[in-house]
């Protein structure tokens, strides 16, 4: 009696029907916790350190943000390790576990040296402050490239490993595992944090590089078959270029990373931005700001509930990237109104669209970019994705608060004309460039949807499954 409850239980689970004969809910599950080792690394590094070095520690704002924009650097390099786990070739005939594996240790080595050389730089008076800087950076730059090697192996594993149709599902599941472990992360260092002191930093931090070893470990415990006869074949792996040549050829490649790139910046400049721009040009109050990010983020949820919804149906992903392109295009439109009237409402409503839109441009150009990797380059084509996407969405944050303190600098100060002499025109500058970089997304996508149209793709139904998590 206690087994069928235990089984209607995991039945009812969201993502539940991503699971097949061979590829059950339970190993679907574990091979999961490389996603929440992926977001705990996260939370870390662009949230809990964060904040500890500059409140705590008092360390500089400007070494802050360089030591947290490091792991930036990695990204581009997603397409090349996705490239190589395409082709690795190991004594086991495994081509994702030891990417994976040396990910894992890359954030470990990372988190072992952190906090130690964190706390080097809280001493100001410390003639050693180049070592800590140092080692500082070589720790950040280990936990990046670590978490891009195993987020893009782990990945391209689960569409190795899962059915043709059910693979859309399947990142979903991987993908709300992330979030979950990004919650559950900063609840938990928010906890053990509270009642600071450098010991409790230390013990935190290597914590998490244990935790880090022991879940991905359990990930990936007999997830990729032993594969003897790749093993002993000679597989000759061809130069990146050629493979890249090869997968762009056409340009429906070429054409979907730019929207990728475009949309994702067009989404990103705005994210440190909104809840400023709702007290300094609205007058919210701090709950009413706050309360700004779970309008965004219901949005985003609603657009992956629709998006499900509509592949489930044999939608396609050209239009759905398209339709949140021009979503957002209203969404900052509605933004940049909202203050010209001041309407607290029409805010909240825009804020909404802007994660709506968001989420459709994901799951549409994801989606897309899966039925890339079908054609052969699975490992290329994911890693490919993210890289674009981790790539355009730093350097879009960094620029959007550059821009919006140096304008809005420049207007209170009067150097823009008696008539632009406002806070908000940083804001609004940033929201005008936000659209006009999702309109050139929508230009680029257009060609796609028509194609796409011509061909007259008769694919199967997506089974995105987050419709189901309703």
């Amino acid at each position: 009696m206690n087994k069928q409850k235990i089984m209607n239980f995991f039945i009812a689970l969201p993502f539940a029907d991503a699971a097949t004969t061979e590829l059950p809910l339970s190993r679907l599950l574990r091979l999961s916790l490389f996603q929440i080792s992926v977001g705990m690394a996260m939370v870390l590094l662009y949230g809990t350190l964060n904040r500890v070095m500059v409140v705590e520690l008092h360390v500089s704002a400007w070494l802050v943000s360089l030591m947290v924009a490091l792991p930036l650097v990695f990204a581009p390099l997603r397409a090349l390790i996705g490239h190589r786990s395409d082709y690795h070739h190991s004594a086991f005939g495994w081509r994702r576990v030891p990417y994976i594996a040396y990910g894992s240790m890359l954030q470990y080595a990372g988190f072992a040296i952190m906090p130690y050389s964190i706390l080097i730089l809280s001493d100001e008076t410390n003639k050693l402050m180049v070592v800590g800087q140092f080692f500082a950076a070589a720790s950040f730059l280990l936990v990046g490239a670590g978490l891009h090697t195993v987020q893009t192996a782990g990945l391209a594993l689960a569409t190795d490993i899962a059915p043709v149709e059910k693979r859309p599902r399947v990142v979903a599941l991987l993908y709300a595992m992330l979030l979950l472990g990004m919650v559950a992360s900063a609840l938990l260092f928010g906890h053990l944090l509270q009642d600071f002191t450098h010991q409790r930093l230390v013990e935190v931090v290597h914590g998490a590089a244990l935790a880090t070893i022991i879940m991905n470990v359990i990930a990936l415990w007999k997830q990729e078959a032993i594969d003897l006869k790749r093993a002993v074949a000679d597989i000759p792996r061809p130069p990146f270029r050629e493979t890249w040549q090869a997968f762009i050829r056409g340009g429906r490649a070429t054409q979907l990373l730019i929207v990728v790139g475009l949309g994702t910046a067009g989404f990103s400049m705005q994210e440190i931005l909104l809840e400023p721009y709702g007290a300094q040009v609205l007058g919210l109050t701090v709950s009413e700001t706050t309360a700004l990010t779970a309008i965004l983020a219901g949005g985003t949820f609603a657009a992956f509930a629709l998006s499900g919804y509509l592949l489930t149906r044999g939608g396609n992903s050209y239009q759905l990237a398209a339709a949140g392109a021009f979503i957002g295009i209203i969404a900052f439109a509605l933004v940049i109104t909202s203050g010209n009237i001041e309407s607290p409402l029409l805010f909240r409503i825009g804020t909404g669209f802007i994660g709506f839109g968001a989420g459709l441009l994901g799951v549409g150009t994801l989606t897309a970019a899966m039925g890339l990797a079908e054609s052969g380059h699975t490992g290329l084509a994911l890693g490919a994705w993210g890289a674009v996407q981790a790539t355009s969405q730093g350097l879009a944050i960094a620029i959007g608060g550059a821009l919006r303190d140096i304008i809005s600098g420049l207007a209170v100060a009067g150097d823009l004309g008696s008539t632009l002499i406002s806070p908000s025109l940083g804001y609004r500058l940033v929201y005008s460039i936000e659209i006009g970089l999702l309109v050139v997304a929508l230009i680029v996508i257009v060609p796609l949807v028509l194609r796409s149209r011509r061909e007259d793709e008769k694919t199967a139904p997506s089974q995105f499954g987050l419709d189901q998590m309703l």
